[in-house]
């Protein structure tokens, strides 16, 4: 199934609430929550009671994408705070197997996260335990940044191994998304597209159309996800 997932980090925190709305009045239904540490990337975002705050307003799902270190001591607080999934970077923890199965636990969806320097075949083994893979298409902790096209042969190895094993694995993608480049992420085999800057620049509810407009292409013309 393909879906669209704004991007939280690039909204207008002084029209927050507004644009949510705006984003539920187009139907959808994801909204990715980046939350960064200072630590595993350079920048501070926000945390818990942002989340809570807007999960009293919101029946969107909450993609959370953990950019930090050792995630597995917050996973019961965000679990707590409303998360539908939780996506934690290989790179970030000391047992990811481990903190996998304690998001499981928890009754939520698990992804796992790599970098663009990490290779796929560093989590392999993960993809019977997963939910979704994210492949960042820009290096961590900031928004706005360039779509790494590098990255798209690693969402095609990923798309690739997914489909060989018969595994139900969604592939997530976040960094770069726009006009340009979410036709190429989507030929690759990603189904969840990650859309900040592009999608809250102008028109939110004319992007989000654009974007399901290309998605709908693909299912079309058969491309399951």
């Amino acid at each position: 199934m393909y879906q669209v997932c704004p991007s939280m980090l690039s909204a207008d925190f002084n029209r927050l609430g507004e644009q949510i709305q705006i984003l539920e009045n187009t139907g959808a239904e994801v909204l990715h929550i980046d939350v960064m540490d200072g630590d595993f990337v350079p920048s501070i975002s926000f945390g818990m009671p942002v989340i809570r705050s807007i999960r009293k307003e919101s029946k969107m799902f909450f993609d959370l994408h953990l950019m930090v270190m050792e995630p597995e001591r917050y996973i019961q607080d965000f679990v707590d705070c409303g998360a539908d999934s939780i996506t934690v970077h290989a790179e970030a923890c000391e047992d990811v197997l481990r903190t996998i199965q304690r998001i499981k636990e928890a009754g939520i969806r698990a992804g796992v996260a790599i970098k663009p320097a990490t290779a796929v075949s560093d989590i392999t083994y993960l993809l019977d335990e997963v939910d979704m893979v994210l492949i960042m298409t820009v290096n961590p902790g900031f928004g706005g940044q360039k779509y790494m096209h590098d990255c798209s042969d690693k969402i095609r190895e990923l798309r690739e191994i997914i489909s060989r094993e018969g595994l139900s694995v969604d592939i997530e993608v976040d960094g770069g998304i726009n006009e340009e480049t979410l036709p190429v992420a989507l030929e690759a085999g990603a189904n969840w597209l990650v859309a900040g800057s592009y999608i809250f620049s102008g028109d939110i509810a004319g992007n989000i159309q654009n974007v399901r407009y290309h998605m709908q292409r693909y299912e079309e013309a058969g491309v399951t996800a």
